[in-house]
């Protein structure tokens, strides 16, 4: 069962053209892993493509449905403009190892991407955030109070679709938006005074990245009627991919050049955010990283030269080596859940997508 393309070429081969019509970006980013990271078995990609069309157009009507029309240019407005929907892809594919064409499966995978787009909603008022996705934030556009709402509708409209869907989905919702809400407010808190931020930090991406990652998989196995054994197990994988896709962002902000995130390179490091290299670069007491932890203990900087020192620091620091050892455990941990699972297509395509993770920092 060889794959289309190795993760290396992800970035080099065009981008296909759908047969299901025209598709958003974010769709075509869906569709474009599917086909590059995906095995070459064409009932199972058929299957997915179709599905991620289904999926985009029950997340746009999501908004399209509400007498006000300023409600569904708010609540649409990150829907229409953006987005990698890998929580859909997640959610579809972990509905293979159930039956993926029962009643619910596609609506199953729309609650999960919903409960993401509202956190971005609400992440971008508490970031000060004035982009999202190429365009003006909805806090830049419509004030910070009313995209704060826009979050809340997007969450209750989530509910509302989980509500007439299995009862272990409804569980699994509930128990998502409370990590999320959980996870925000540590990270606006920050540690604790006996806490180590290292450890703070994990606990904060667990609610704040890991549980929407490990919802969607769960999500789609419960809908689709999966064993509970392998429920469980999909779940594991999303936890432990969830915080392996953060640490590969961190490691991304200050390595990647921009053409490959679509962000200016060390733009969290401009705004001060504490990142897992920052973090373990500040409490390390390795000779050759002083400067570093120096640099770093000043706080950011708009200073050019300055922060550009700071990147290439970053690039032979013990801080990025371990960060990056961190998210190959998450990554082992993550095809480690995927042991048990019967030898499907899908299974070959969620492995893959802990290569495509560790690649894009490589």
């Amino acid at each position: 069962m060889g794959f289309l393309v190795t993760a290396e070429q992800l970035y080099e081969a065009p981008i296909p053209a759908s047969p299901y019509g025209p598709l958003p970006y974010s769709s075509v980013y869906s569709s474009v892993l599917l086909s590059r990271l995906g095995p070459n078995e064409p009932a199972f990609r058929r299957r997915l493509e179709e599905a991620l069309a289904a999926a985009e157009r029950c997340l746009r009507d999501c908004s399209r449905d509400t007498p006000d029309p300023r409600v569904a240019d708010l609540t649409g407005h990150l829907t229409t403009t953006g987005g990698k929907r890998l929580r859909t892809l997640l959610a579809l594919l972990a509905a293979e190892f159930g039956d993926p064409s029962r009643e619910g499966v596609v609506r199953a995978a729309v609650v999960a991407e919903l409960v993401h787009i509202a956190s971005l909603y609400h992440d971008d008022v508490v970031d000060r955030a004035a982009v999202r996705h190429g365009v003006s934030s909805a806090n830049v556009l419509w004030g910070d109070r009313m995209a704060v709402l826009g979050g809340n509708w997007l969450l209750a409209r989530a509910a509302r679709i989980a509500a007439g869907l299995e009862p272990g989905v409804i569980d699994l919702n509930a128990g998502t938006a409370n990590r999320l809400i959980t996870g925000q407010m540590r990270e606006l808190a920050g540690p604790g005074p006996e806490e180590n931020p290292v450890e703070h930090y994990f606990r904060v991406i667990a609610g704040k990245t890991a549980a929407l990652l490990a919802m969607a998989p769960g999500a789609g196995a419960l809908q689709a009627g999966a064993p509970r054994v392998v429920v469980d197990a999909l779940i594991e994988y999303g936890e432990q991919f969830g915080v392996a896709f953060q640490i590969a962002d961190d490691l991304l902000d200050l390595a990647s050049p921009e053409g490959l995130t679509g962000k200016e390179r060390g733009k969290d490091l401009l705004a001060g955010v504490s990142s897992l290299p920052v973090l373990l670069a500040l409490e390390d007491d390795d000779p050759r990283d002083a400067e570093l932890r120096e640099l770093l203990a000043a706080g950011p900087t708009d200073e050019a030269d300055r922060h550009l020192r700071v990147l290439e620091l970053f690039s032979v620091s013990r801080a990025t080596a371990r960060a990056e050892a961190l998210m190959h455990e998450r990554l082992a941990g993550a095809r480690a859940a995927l042991a048990s699972l019967p030898a499907l297509p899908a299974r070959h395509t969620l492995d893959a997508l802990c290569d495509f993770v560790s690649f894009r920092t490589g």
